[in-house]
This record gives C-alpha cells, sequence and structure tokens, in this order.
C-alpha cells in the first residue's frame, strides 16, 4: 500500500482543505496524475499521484481542512488485496447556508421641515442666513453673528460637517499572514549572508535580438527565461546552494527544481517550480514560465510544482527595480535575485560608456555556504551569460 498524503507548501503552511476528488475507489492512476484539488492559505493546487496504482481508499471528506502530512488516499498495486478498512465516501462540499429572501422594507416617509418663526426684527442678519434658519426651521436668537458689527451670516448657521471617521484598520490576509509567518522564521532561523554582482548583458541582449529577429512575437526568448537558465546551469558546480536544511543538516538535491517567484493580480505571491530546469533549454524554459505565470493566477497548479522547488528565483527587472535582496524561503538555503537590466557607465578599454547591465544578488544560509563560493556562483553566472548561444 501507498500514501497520498496532504502537502505541504514549505515552512508557512501546515494544512489545507480538500476541494474536490477526481478519482472514486477502484480507479488505476498514474504518477503525475492529477487526483484531487487542495486548497491552502497561499493557492488551489492540484493533487498529484507521486506512485501508480489502483485507488484503494479516499480517507478524507471533500471540505475537510486537515493537518499537513494527513493520508488522504491510499493506492494499491494491481495484485494487492484492498484492505477491510471501510472506505470514507466523498461528501459534498461544504457551502454556507442561503439567508431566505425577504422583501425591502418601504423607505420612511421623509416629512419637510416645518419652517419656523421668523426671526425679530432686532436680531442683525443677512437674508441668505434667514432663509436657510426658515428651511432649518431653527430660530436666529441667540446665535452669535460672526459678520459685520455682530450680524449673523449664513455659515453662523448652516451646522457644521461631521468629521469623517478615519478609514477601519486593514487586517492583512490569510496569504500576507503566511508570507509574513515564513518570512519571520526565516530571517529568525537562517543565517543569511548577501551577496551583489553587476554583470555586463551587452552579449546577452545581442544573442536574444538575433534570435527574436525570426520569431513571432509569441515564440521571442525574453532576458528573463535566459537568466533562469544560467542559474540552473551553475547550480550545477554548487550543490551546496540546490537542497534542503531539515532537522539541523543539509539535504542536497540532485536535481534542480527552479522556484521562480509570480506575483498575484489579487496581492501576494507564490514560487512555483520549474522542474529539472537545468536539463531544459532556454526555449522550454522560456515556455513553463509563461505557463507558469498563467496557471499561478488563474489558481491551476501542480502540487509537485509548489512543493519540489530546491532553490529559488526572484526578478524584480520588470517593476524597475535596480537591486533586490530576497529572504531564503525555508527549507531551502539559498534565492537569487536579478534587478532590472539598466544601461549604467561601463569601462571598455580607456573609455566610459552606456552598458547594459543586471545586478544579481545571492542570499544564502551560512551554516552550508560562506562567501567563498557565494562569489563563485555569481562569477560563474557572469560567465555563462557572456556566451548566451551555448547555454
Amino acid at each position: 500500500m501507498r500514501e497520498i498524503r496532504m502537502p505541504s507548501l514549505g515552512a508557512d503552511m501546515d494544512a489545507g482543505t480538500l476541494l474536490e476528488w477526481k478519482v472514486a475507489v477502484g480507479d488505476k492512476v498514474a504518477r503525475g496524475d492529477v487526483v484531487g484539488l487542495v486548497e491552502t492559505e497561499k493557492a488551489t493546487m492540484e493533487l498529484e499521484s507521486f506512485a501508480d496504482g489502483i485507488v484503494d481508499a479516499l480517507l478524507v471528506e471533500l471540505g475537510a481542512k486537515v493537518p499537513v502530512g494527513t493520508v488522504l488516499a491510499r493506492l494499491r498495486d494491481a495484485g494487492e488485496t484492498a484492505l477491510a478498512a471501510p472506505v470514507t465516501a466523498p461528501a459534498p462540499p461544504v457551502t454556507a447556508p442561503v439567508p431566505p429572501v425577504t422583501a425591502p422594507a418601504p423607505p420612511a416617509r421623509v416629512l419637510p421641515p416645518v419652517p419656523g418663526p421668523p426671526p425679530p426684527a432686532l436680531v442683525r442678519s443677512s437674508p441668505a442666513a434667514r432663509k436657510r434658519a426658515r428651511e432649518l426651521g431653527v430660530s436666529l436668537t441667540g446665535v452669535s453673528g460672526t459678520g459685520p458689527h455682530g450680524a449673523i451670516v449664513l455659515r453662523d448657521v448652516v451646522p457644521p460637517a461631521p468629521r469623517a471617521a478615519p478609514p477601519a484598520p486593514r487586517a492583512p490576509t490569510s496569504m500576507r499572514q503566511a508570507i509574513a509567518l515564513a518570512m519571520s522564521r526565516s530571517k529568525r532561523e537562517i543565517p543569511h549572508f548577501y551577496l551583489a554582482h553587476t554583470i555586463s548583458m551587452k552579449h546577452a541582449l545581442a544573442w536574444l535580438t538575433e534570435v527574436n529577429s525570426t520569431r513571432t512575437i509569441q515564440h521571442r526568448i525574453l532576458p528573463g527565461a535566459l537568466l533562469l537558465r544560467a542559474v540552473a546551469v551553475a547550480l550545477r558546480d554548487f550543490p551546496e546552494l540546490n537542497g534542503f536544511y531539515i532537522d539541523d543538516e543539509f539535504r542536497p538535491s540532485e536535481e534542480v527544481h527552479l522556484a521562480t517567484a509570480i506575483s498575484l493580480r489579487t496581492g501576494g505571491l507564490i514560487a512555483p517550480a520549474i522542474l529539472d530546469a537545468d536539463e531544459k533549454p532556454v526555449d522550454q524554459l522560456m515556455e513553463e514560465l509563461q505557463d507558469l505565470v498563467v496557471r499561478a493566477r488563474g489558481g491551476h497548479l501542480k502540487s509537485s510544482e509548489l512543493t519540489s522547488a530546491t532553490i529559488t528565483v526572484t526578478s524584480l527587472g520588470d517593476r524597475g527595480c535596480e537591486t533586490v535582496f530576497p529572504v531564503i524561503a525555508p527549507p531551502q538555503v539559498a534565492i537569487v535575485g536579478f534587478g532590472a537590466v539598466l544601461e549604467r557607465p561601463w569601462v571598455e578599454g580607456t573609455a566610459v560608456v552606456p552598458h547594459p547591465t543586471v545586478v544579481a544578488t545571492l542570499a544564502a544560509d551560512h551554516r552550508v555556504c560562506d562567501g567563498h563560493r557565494g562569489g563563485l556562483f555569481l562569477a560563474t553566472l557572469d560567465r555563462l551569460l557572456q556566451e548566451p548561444a551555448k547555454l
């Protein structure tokens, strides 16, 4: 028997809600098949099977919120006997009761103001003040005037407008709370160190211009895909940046699953991974990056994309940010940042000329890496981007 459990999106997730089963008891499933939908504080994701088999039992009802690691379903092999334990039938989704429709109450009848007695002749007042007093049904007797010689003017009769109440404080959304908890833990527990390096993009942009000149807009490669490719290739020589720190020990990963931070239109961000990024050419990375952005903003990510990331890349270049110093997403041990590609003064021979550059940054865990190795990693990124055709 094999088990399908509630996956974890990282240190900021402790529970998830089962929204839908896409399989039934007795169905055959293959590794990678979508078997259900799970909702977390950060995203709705497609729950995948990580093994081949036959669905033996569905153990959690729809609408149930269960902790990370809870067994959701069991799989058995074709020749394996089904367990005698009762199977929990999926319950209908939990919906809030619809309040009864009631007819709206008739509008209250508004009575016209009752005209008051005209002000005494001895009360010095302006015509506008007297007219307004009649409309409001008030007497000018006893009203202190602020006009010439103490005359009552319009501003003495018109009641002051009430001061607008200050806006109500906005409570952080559940996603913001989850991000805050994860980042607080990261800064508290991980001894970060930061490095930055300015990289020439002259050759990279020239190569992209040449490649894209014969392509349609839909098939052009953006600089971001080239940067992802360079990071993925560089990590082959720096395994200490690619993996997880769990239970007081570092566990390097043989695969490079490159997470990329994506901002959501509803606020917040999410970082799904491009799996085996170091084995994919730039064109494929571009296609998968575009697909990830669309599905992330549409709420159609797979559990493997949200649980397998071995390192994260964040780019704020499209926001015009020159440099970003990101925070590591535990249990990962490193994160790479890229700012905008900008023209900066650059020395070429004996001349200073405008030159396209990008600032690459690295935040890494000092328990598994140091500044020397981090600096070599950024230098490797630089070298790779000077020969983009070889990437």
